[in-house]
């Protein structure tokens, strides 16, 4: 087990959108609002609340939106400060004063695996967390504090799972599971095998791993050596597979999962963030009021 207690958070930005094209031709996926903030400060202010407020992100071509989106706008900040619209003031140096954000680029789209090796050097030799931008966690719900704990009692990595219905369990990697011995929380579980995104038949479970992370700087060793897999790809599900069944605990593997039963938005395709956005803007109360009693009325003429 590798040394150190988590203080640094990387997220993979590189993916191309193209689920959302023509809106991302121009504009990174992750700047997509959700309502009216950016899917990916959300994910940022998920890594702050965790206490990770140093962010590695891995970006790509076209990316520079999001740099710019953490960094300080002047003239709009001189602007609205002559005004005196402090609101949108506070606003918008929120996401300016959030974090210390690095980036590095990812080069060429060669899957997960290889995005989270792109942050070695920024890692070293220290347990760091990965968020992925297309699942949100519910900020009443908190994950990544458990999944810190749990990185922190039992070494190794650690990875979020969601039940789903096993037609399902295709759109996923898969986590094969068993109890952990004398553990009292049901939904701390020792993961035995993992299989990326396997037919229903195939599916050791139901089990679906979602995009929370926790990972021993063991897994760059490990995604040194681990060869294109499913779409050409290397995929981190199979450098953690290696790190469950053929690393042992003293070189920095083990993988835990952590169930999560709290809220998740999908925002992966067009139809979960429309959802997403519907759902979430009807819980904030400056729009819920009116926005609720005019969906209930649309939906009636449908």
């Amino acid at each position: 087990m590798s040394g150190g207690t988590v203080t640094k958070a990387v997220i993979p930005a590189a993916g191309l959108g193209t689920r959302f094209l023509p809106a991302t031709k121009a504009t990174p996926k992750e700047m997509l609002p959700v309502v009216d903030t950016p899917a990916i400060q959300l994910v940022v202010e998920e890594a702050v609340a965790a206490g990770l407020d140093d962010v590695l992100m891995v970006t790509g071509r076209n990316k520079r939106p999001l740099e710019d989106h953490f960094d300080h706008a002047r003239e709009l900040e001189v602007m609205l400060a002559a005004k005196g619209d402090t609101e949108k003031l506070e606003l918008i140096n929120r996401s300016s004063n959030l974090a210390t954000v690095h980036y590095v680029r990812q080069g060429e789209p060669r899957g997960l695996g290889h995005a989270v090796s792109c942050a070695a050097l920024h890692v070293g030799d220290n347990p760091f967390a990965v968020l992925l931008g297309d699942d949100l966690i519910d900020p009443r719900d908190p994950l990544l504090p458990k999944m810190i704990d749990v990185r922190d009692r039992l070494g190794g990595s650690v990875v979020a799972l969601l039940e789903v219905p096993r037609e399902q369990i295709h759109l996923y990697g898969c986590a094969a599971v068993e109890a952990i011995e004398g553990g009292d929380d049901a939904d701390t579980v020792r993961i035995t095998d993992l299989v990326e995104k396997p037919s229903m038949e195939e599916a050791p479970s139901t089990y679906a791993v979602i995009g929370r992370y926790v990972l021993d700087p063991a897994v760059f060793r490990v995604l040194e050596t681990t060869q294109p897999g499913r779409g050409g790809e290397i995929q981190l599900t199979d450098a953690l597979r290696t790190l469950a069944c053929d690393v042992p605990a003293e070189l920095g593997g083990g993988v835990t999962g952590v169930v999560f039963r709290g809220r998740r938005y999908d925002t992966g395709d067009r139809l979960s963030y429309l959802q997403a956005v519907v759902r979430l803007a009807c819980e904030r109360a400056d729009l819920g009021p009116e926005l609720v009693p005019w969906l209930k009325e649309f939906v009636a003429t449908l």
